[in-house]
């Protein structure tokens, strides 16, 4: 049973998922037509300003032209805070002027439009010098507010470039600065008032006691008796006469 309803369940999330989807797929789609539809419409408005702009010489084609201008200058300054603003949070001021700008622009649209229906010529003529003023003044106010984001984004940019530059110098420098491998240290040399060692500059046995000069210049010591052999009794020629030695007790 707890099966039952957990398929239950399941069936009726994956209908509300689907039926969700659905709707948003159809309101996209909507706001895709919507958009097409609205391009369209403008496209076509302005290619009729245009052709009566250059087949209406005159009042006509003043009010056309000024509806052009108009319509070029909103639309651009738009496109370049609406590209900007995701960059660059501090043009939400900027945004909130370019809408209050917007609504006086589409009121002085709907007035320049109102006067292409306008029969009488003269009064045409009257208001042309005041709608081509307000044109010139939204269409300036709207050039002002996309030069100085244009100026804005351009020195973000520029700076940004600099500042990569810098850091790609410095990165690159450290790359290029490797440091020799240094050879191993020799062994410590001796040192010179060391010890010398067993067996240098001493000698054993009877050259111990020798003397450096010993060999160089003088005559070497008799040879000393040993103990097998007799004494010279015999008195030497340098020898005293009272000084024989005396002859031994026993002899006869």
């Amino acid at each position: 049973m707890e099966a039952i309803w957990i398929l239950l369940t399941l069936f009726v999330l994956i209908m509300l998922a689907g039926v969700y989807g659905a709707v948003r797929a159809v309101r996209a789609a909507k706001r895709g037509i919507d958009r097409t539809v609205h391009q369209a419409r403008v496209t076509v408005e302005e290619t009729r300003l245009r052709a009566r702009q250059l087949a209406q010489p005159g009042a006509a084609g003043e009010l056309a032209q000024l509806r052009l201008s108009l319509r070029g200058s909103m639309r651009a300054t738009g496109q370049a805070l609406q590209a900007a603003a995701p960059q660059d949070r501090s043009l939400s001021e900027s945004l909130g002027l370019f809408q209050r700008l917007s609504s006086h622009a589409l009121d002085l649209e709907a007035d320049l439009k109102r006067l292409e229906q306008e029969p009488d010529r003269s009064r045409l003529a009257a208001l042309l010098p005041e709608m081509r003023e307000r044109t010139q003044r939204i269409t300036h106010s709207a050039d002002s507010l996309r030069w100085a984001v244009q100026e804005r984004t351009h020195r973000m940019a520029h700076d940004d470039l600099d500042s990569l530059g810098r850091e790609i110098e410095m990165e690159a420098g450290a790359l290029r600065h490797w440091t020799a491998v240094e050879p191993d240290e020799p062994s410590a040399a001796p040192e010179t008032g060391a010890r010398p060692g067993p067996g240098v500059g001493a000698r054993s046995g009877p050259e111990a006691g020798a003397r450096p000069g010993a060999g160089a210049g003088q005559e070497p010591e008799p040879p000393r008796p040993s103990l097998g052999t007799r004494p010279n009794t015999e008195p030497q020629a340098w020898q005293k006469p009272w000084q024989k030695s005396p002859r031994p007790e026993n002899t006869a």
